[in-house]
């Protein structure tokens, strides 16, 4: 029966450790569901932090790419020297306010699938069940495959940041030099 555990809960009931009290999964195949749906849990929010992160960048770079066009003869240089720098600043401060989140979701997502390849090695019974069906192989479930399919997201913010770093020197560039004129 689940319990609520408030300030004055007595201590005696916090340390009970009984085997009913501590089995928390009724069997290895719960844990392993368990694990599976936390990685699915936590991939769900790493691709919606990454979708979120790559749409605001697309709209910065849109943003960039209409402030440099700006042709109006009054004050079109003025705006072109100083918009872009800002938005190329707030792309810049986007990624490094993005990756610690995106990190963060990596990590776990690293934690549940090594205590699901931990719980596969220790139940043999398990891994060679799991190992006769194609999607649970110890191949498909390694730590290679999980962590390649997760580059994108972890390098997305490396190669913008890469990325609004050129484009201000380019734009810099440009406005100092005036190669057009």
């Amino acid at each position: 029966m689940p319990r609520i555990i408030s300030p004055q809960t007595p201590e005696a009931a916090l340390t009970d450790h009984s085997e009913h009290n501590a089995k928390i999964f009724g069997s290895p195949k719960d844990r392993l569901d368990f694990y599976r749906r936390e990685i699915q849990y936590e991939t769900t929010i790493l691709a919606n932090r990454t979708d979120a992160y790559l749409t605001a960048q697309s709209f910065l770079v849109i943003a960039f790419v209409s402030g440099m066009g700006n042709l109006n003869p009054e004050w079109g240089k003025l705006f072109t020297m100083v918009v872009p720098v800002f938005l190329v600043l707030l792309g810049i401060l986007s990624s490094l306010n993005a990756w610690p989140g995106i990190r963060a979701a990596y990590e776990i997502i690293d934690h549940w699938h090594y205590k699901q390849s931990e719980l596969l090695r220790s139940e043999p019974v398990m891994g060679l069940a799991y190992d006769d069906s194609p999607l649970f192989c110890e191949t498909e479930s390694s730590h290679k495959g999980y962590r390649k399919s997760l580059l994108f997201s972890m390098r997305a913010p490396w190669l913008f940041m890469v990325f609004w770093l050129l484009l201000g020197a380019y734009a810099f560039y440009i406005q100092v030099d005036n190669p057009g004129s």
